[in-house]
């Protein structure tokens, strides 16, 4: 196997072993758990063997200072304090960075290693005079548990060698602490026609003459210790030049073993170590040790998976491509035609599930995101000096990896604010009769085809009159303007937008909401906020749950289909004459119900070169984005449907106003509209133009700027 995808999967698995590092050293600020802190101390464990095995001996002797404190809390020397817990956390940010350099090749920031360990080794020898009793007892431990020479059964389980583990790099390691010798046992290998390659069939018994502890050689084993099986005794217990655990009382043992498994259920049954069944039906152990009742889980490549949900929409395209074929045989009444409709109709069927659950490979539940939030949540608070309690619901709720990646700036510029404009300070809490503690609640649900994620806190809500005066200032609105509520709070998310007094390190220079909507823009969603003023805000985001299929509008324009996205129209209707405003040749309004909506002629924007003359009875899809209305000229509205997104900027160049392509069923490309783009661009270009010109704009809830 090759030595860089080993490591691949160390650098994989060591990364996860951080996450849970950090997960468990908040959930310690909280609560003291015995089970927790033996959770931290394996993860911790795991990290310094698997680094020793694969040869980062920095990362490896760092953790192993981490895993001291670990060890005298478990062990009760110590109290969880939070002084402790700051500093282990700082040493998994460490620890995360010292990883990072290992799998980039470049070097670790070794001013911050050495001043992190050093503030370890500062805790340790403060607890040192506390634990000297116990530590003498642990001394003689470990001088009666030091032998020149060891007797060490190794038994793989037969899916070591498919997560990356090599033994030959573990007997590497062991020669290198004294003189080593092997003697391997073939007796469980099966037949050739039952042998598979990726399992692991050999037991060695290893000598090794060293002057090390047991701790020592198990540390070597530690990375392995839950898909093994492992005996380490001094070579003492040899007797009469026979080791006290014979080969043939191995096997029996094994052979007992591998009875218990076949009568156990599958989730708990122990990895034969004599008699390895084939890879189909030998018991799968998660890399953590615990069995999986779905049979575990491989990693695959997102490209792979990208490759296939490519190929899908292919097929997708060609089943759509069939049905219309078959239309045209409705008036033929024969079994040969009946035959066809119902194979298509079936192969309609199968596309659709395969289609759904192609999909589901990408999809991870949103906690992968929200898990970065209690540190973010507890740090910043203590910097602001406030109480802040975070609460997360529906973690569990499943998006796109690819939606998952794009939405997590976004929702720490919102939490940041939330921390640091929304929630106020303990003191003006109390003062407003409030409890000292705020709350900042992170939800996600799915609702119809989107998933809706929203950004909530029960501080002073947003200052109304300070974002319009602020507003104002700027230019961003005139003085005249009719603006509602939710017209003034969604001026925050305006380019440089800020009324914060001071400038911190936090937030306060105006660049982060522009961000969030911009993204959420580019995800194809939508966001939006609402404030109770003293009781709280909340900014509500709604997402597609796919980026590779969209639920679009076909609508024509000439003799071109184009696709307008669903989540973005509210209506269509046939244009009423005595509802149009015409304010200049290139602006037209149009009433609907007490609003003003601009019209924008999409046979403009995309350059046809005959416009249509009348708008009277003309069609108009009334759209929504960024919290303003629109109405798009077209033609005529055919029906709804599901379809697969191809990049253009890909497979042609980007187009202004197109986010994408399709190919429909009849083997055309219908290019779909880019709303948010569209409607955005007219009012700037609308605002431009009327502050050039120095003309006030139509003052109405929806006008143009």
């Amino acid at each position: 196997m090759d030595l860089s995808e080993v490591q691949d999967v160390f650098f994989e698995e060591c990364l996860e072993g951080l996450d849970v590092l950090e997960s468990g050293l908040l959930n310690l600020d909280q609560a003291t758990d015995t089970e927790e802190i033996n959770a931290i101390f394996r993860a911790a464990h795991s990290i310094k063997g698997g680094a020793g095995t694969f040869g980062f001996p920095e990362i490896s002797a760092f953790t192993h200072v981490m895993e001291t404190l670990l060890d005298e809390m478990r062990d009760g020397r110590r109290a969880i304090e939070r002084e402790a817990v700051d500093r282990l956390l700082a040493s998994v940010d460490v620890l995360r960075g010292m990883v990072d350099a290992a799998q980039e090749g470049v070097a670790n920031d070794e001013a911050r290693v050495k001043e992190v360990q050093a503030g370890l080794e500062e805790l340790l020898a403060q607890g040192a005079g506390a634990a000297d009793a116990a530590d003498e007892t642990q001394s003689a431990t470990d001088e009666a548990d030091i032998s020149g020479a060891w007797q060490i059964d190794f038994a793989p389980g037969p899916e070591m060698l498919k997560r990356g583990n090599e033994p030959l790099r573990i007997f590497r390691e062991l020669g290198k602490l004294g003189e080593l010798s092997a003697r391997v046992d073939t007796g469980s290998v099966p037949e050739l026609g039952e042998l598979d390659p990726r399992c692991c069939y050999l037991r060695w018994r290893l000598m090794l003459n060293a002057d090390v502890t047991r701790e020592t050689i198990e540390e070597l084993f530690a990375w392995v210790v839950d898909e093994c099986e492992l005996s380490v005794a001094p070579a003492t217990a040899v007797t009469d030049g026979e080791p006290a655990t014979s080969a043939a009382a191995d096997s029996a043992q094994a052979e007992q073993k591998t009875e218990a498994a076949e009568a156990a259920p599958a989730a708990e049954a122990p990895v034969p170590a004599a008699k390895a069944a084939p890879a189909e039906s030998a018991p799968k152990a998660a890399p953590g040790g615990k069995g999986q009742k779905d049979g575990g889980s491989i990693r695959v490549g997102i490209d792979k998976v990208d490759d296939l949900i490519n190929l899908v929409g292919e097929l997708v395209i060609t089943q759509s491509m069939l049905t219309q074929v078959s239309e045209q045989f409705e008036a033929v009444d024969n079994d040969l035609a009946d035959s066809l409709r119902d194979g298509i109709a079936q192969l309609e069927r199968n596309t659709r599930e395969l289609q759904q659950n192609v999909l589901k490979i990408r999809m991870l539940p949103i906690t992968v995101s929200f898990s970065r939030f209690p540190r973010l949540v507890r740090d910043l608070s203590a910097k602001l000096g406030k109480d802040i309690e975070l609460q997360m619901i529906g973690e569990q709720t499943e998006v796109d990896k690819t939606v998952l990646e794009k939405i997590n700036d976004p929702l720490v510029h919102l939490v940041r604010n939330s921390l640091d404009h929304g929630i106020e300070s303990p003191e003006e809490r109390l003062a407003a009769g409030k409890p000292a503690r705020g709350t900042l609640t992170l939800s996600a649900f799915h609702e119809g085809g989107d998933i809706v994620i929203k950004v909530g806190d029960d501080g002073g809500g947003l200052k109304r009159d300070k974002i319009l005066a602020k507003a104002l200032e700027r230019g961003i609105v005139k003085e005249h303007d009719e603006l509602t509520d939710e017209r003034i709070y969604n001026l925050i998310f305006a380019p440089g937008f800020s009324t914060a007094d001071n400038v911190s390190d936090v937030s306060g220079r105006g660049v982060g909401m522009d961000v969030v909507r911009r993204n959420i823009r580019d995800l194809g969603g939508n966001v939006t906020i609402s404030s109770d003023p003293g009781q709280g805000s909340e900014v509500t985001i709604r997402l597609p749950l796919t980026l590779a299929i969209l639920d679009g509008q076909l609508a024509a324009l000439g003799d071109q289909t184009y696709v307008l996205p669903l989540v973005s129209i509210v209506e269509s209707l046939m244009i009423a004459e005595d509802s149009l405003e015409a304010v200049t040749r290139e602006s037209e309004l149009y009433r609907l119900r007490d609003d003003y909506i601009p019209i924008i002629r999409l046979d403009r924007v995309f350059g046809f070169a005959k416009e249509r003359e009348t708008l009277v009875d003309a069609l108009l899809v009334v759209v929504e984005a960024e919290g303003r209305r629109a109405g798009l000229l077209v033609d005529d509205l055919f029906g709804q449907q599901q379809v697969v997104i191809k990049s253009l900027e890909t497979n042609f160049r980007q187009i202004e106003g197109i986010s994408g392509a399709t190919i429909l069923g009849d083997g055309t490309i219908a290019l779909i509209v880019d709303v948010p783009g569209l409607v955005t661009g007219y009012f700037e270009k609308i605002r431009h133009r009327t502050a050039a010109a120095g003309v006030n704009h139509v003052s109405s809830p929806t006008s143009v700027e």
